[in-house]
């Protein structure tokens, strides 16, 4: 033990321990820890401080607690604004005494002592030490020459019963660091796509201009023959729309992919079939027994037939897309005069999108997608897919050598259209892009059925993740960085951190600071980040800038069904390969319509999500203690917020169907 006094009182506090550390015993230590005279660390201090060289926090008995008022002494006068005024606790004495400092200026001013005692909770200039609004956590506040007052608010301190440990706050600290980190990525790269994509408005050439392109016609000698043989495939209802393309008859054909378990529906398929092949229509009927492989084996299967082989080109639809008669027309000429091409993708339009509230939601979300990302993918021939984001793969044209060269479909996982892409990505093919051709397509309008599209959505890509980071290891055909781009950016960041991210940072653990004083969430983590996004959605859907409130409160709902589905596809629990198809309210009505009619039934279980209820009730837990115990004011977005998770929990949400 070492004992040490000076002479004076210069510099006070640092004074002293800028004076304490020139002794010459200091060169053979590594950590200092300091603690002034009232406090009182307990034998195992070190023991858990050092390994880590942390702060930590102040612990204070009922009687401080209690008096603490009464304890702040200290006053700054204008030209005092070096004075050091030590504060005796309770415990040491019932006075305090002053130490000048080497600056002119002394004295009280009057009834200052007589405002602390009555219990004042506001000190007209400043004081040394603040205690902010939680009663835990002391900072110092600073005072320049220049301003040597100001106002400070000192509220009343209250016991706390709950003892915060070193541990408990310092993994706080770390997952809001981890969560800004990934925060910071995927606003970053939202912020470049923002970025590149008004430079590509700005300066950049449309897809006739990059690529070669010229419109098909007939040639003298050859007649139509000049015109590649595509297939069409298709479902149930774009049959209508797929016959009535603008191509020559002896030069397409009309694959009609049926997979149903339905009698009825096969029936009515079946004479649609019939109806346009007595017009002269070359439409192929294909039907098969089981439903393996979902959408994936309908495509591979249809692939398999004889006459699949006179053709160059596929063009794929949904059962609810419904192409304009010149789709092909605009479509195919990349894919003859452009050889490095692998896939021309057209762009969604929602039918439906102002039939209710959740239809208006979905097209900010996917207008987003194809008015930035896939345009900006497809003009700086980066990395994209077919519909890469993992919807359907749908309205796009692929040239057959390319199809098969990448492998074909697979159906290990539920997102085939976007295994595919990433797979002829690999292999050197690139792709276009057309976001002025538009093929009408409808949204899914119940709540039931976008729960079971955003579950595929999302566990597909994350089970996508895991079954190929081999293969784009050890593939040659493309650079480094376009893997690390691939692996990191595209499936880690997007897919998979980003879903979980968006839920366990605004949905648990910001909620959670409420029950910890001692955690403080940064604004651009709570308040910018947040509005930064949902801005750069409302660049891409202008009429829907009114709704951009509740669609940032339904995307923090989503976000749970979608962590759900991704650590689902990421460890590939029991659901990972689900597949459900996306009703949409035409067909829904359509089915009905051709069945006996039958008496509706409400049945109100088919309504109530069990993990949004309980989240909900989270929510309204962190809102009651905040506004009743804390001084953030979060109960005012978590009030709304759980009143969300509520409304999802009990399926009020969409367009309801009852079940008959």
């Amino acid at each position: 033990m070492k004992y040490k006094i000076r002479a004076g009182a210069e510099g006070n506090n640092a004074g002293s321990l800028k004076e304490g550390m020139n002794h010459s015993y200091i060169s053979l230590c590594d950590c200092i820890t300091i603690f002034e005279a009232d406090f009182h660390p307990k034998p195992d201090f070190l023991c858990c401080t050092i390994p880590f060289l942390i702060q930590a926090r102040w612990k204070f008995d009922v009687m401080s607690l209690l008096r603490a008022k009464v304890t702040l002494i200290g006053l700054l006068e204008d030209g005092r604004v070096n004075e050091w005024v030590v504060t005796k606790k309770l415990g040491d004495a019932s006075k305090t005494k002053r130490i000048p400092s080497s600056g002119s200026g002394s004295g009280r001013v009057p009834g200052y002592q007589q405002k602390l005692e009555k219990g004042s909770r506001h000190v007209d200039r400043a004081i040394p030490l603040f205690i902010n609004e939680s009663g835990i956590e002391l900072a110092k506040l600073f005072l320049s020459a220049e301003q040597p007052a100001r106002d400070a608010d000192i509220r009343g301190w209250r016991k706390e019963g709950r003892v915060a440990t070193t541990t408990s706050i310092m993994k706080d600290v770390e997952v809001l660091q981890g969560a800004k980190d990934k925060i910071s990525s995927n606003i970053g790269l939202k912020l470049y796509m923002m970025l590149v994509f008004v430079l590509v408005k700005l300066f950049g050439q449309k897809a006739e201009k990059r690529f070669k392109w010229e419109p098909m016609k007939d040639d003298v000698e050859a007649g139509n023959t000049s015109y590649p043989v595509v297939l069409v495939q298709v479902y149930q209802l774009s049959i209508g729309a797929a016959c009535r393309l603008s191509w020559p008859a002896n030069r397409i054909i009309i694959q009609v992919l049926d997979d149903s378990t339905d009698a009825t529906i096969a029936e009515v398929v079946k004479i649609e079939c019939k109806r346009w092949a007595a017009k002269g229509v070359n439409v192929k009927y294909e039907i098969r027994q089981n439903r393996k492989g979902y959408k994936a084996g309908a495509l591979k299967e249809g692939m398999k037939h004889s006459y699949v082989s006179l053709c160059d080109y596929v063009a794929i639809f949904d059962a609810d897309f419904q192409p304009d008669p010149d789709f092909l027309q605009r479509t195919i000429p990349f894919l003859v005069h452009n050889p490095e091409l692998a896939l021309v993708q057209a762009r969604w339009k929602f039918v439906n999108a102002g039939e209710c509230m959740l239809t208006r939601l979905q097209q900010i979300f996917l207008d987003f997608h194809f008015t930035i990302e896939q345009e900006l993918g497809s003009a700086v021939h980066d990395f994209f897919g077919f519909n890469v984001t993992g919807y359907a793969g749908t309205a796009g044209v692929w040239r057959i050598s390319a199809l098969n060269d990448a492998g074909g479909w697979k159906d290990r996982t539920t997102v085939e259209d976007m295994d595919l892409a990433i797979r002829a990505s690999l292999k050197g093919w690139k792709f276009v892009y057309l976001n002025d051709l538009k093929v009408k397509s409808e949204l899914p309008s119940t709540f039931q059925a976008y729960r079971y599209q955003q579950h595929r959505w999302s566990a597909g890509p994350a089970n996508l993740f895991r079954k190929m980071i081999p293969e784009v290891i050890k593939t040659k055909k493309v650079t480094f960085w376009k893997k690390v781009h691939i692996l990191y950016s595209f499936f880690f960041v997007r897919k998979i951190i980003g879903h979980i991210v968006s839920f366990f940072f605004y949905c648990v653990v910001l909620p959670a600071t409420v029950f910890f004083p001692e955690v403080v969430v940064p604004k651009w983590a709570a308040v910018y980040i947040p509005s930064i996004i949902t801005c750069l959605h409302a660049f891409s859907t202008p009429r829907s800038i009114h709704l951009l409130p509740f669609w940032l409160l339904f995307e923090n709902v989503m976000s749970l069904h979608r962590t759900k589905g991704t650590l689902i596809g990421l460890f590939e629990a029991g659901r990972v390969n689900e597949w459900v198809v996306t009703e949409k309210l035409g067909d829904a009505l359509k089915t009905k319509s051709a069945s006996k009619p039958r008496k509706l039934r409400f049945r109100t279980w088919h309504r109530l999500h069990l993990l949004e209820l309980l989240t909900g009730a989270y929510l309204f837990c962190c809102v009651y203690y905040d506004f009743v115990h804390g001084r953030r004011r979060y109960f005012l977005y978590l009030t709304i917020q759980s009143i969300a998770f509520f409304m999802a929990g009990v399926g009020y949400v969409g367009t309801f169907v009852p079940k008959t």
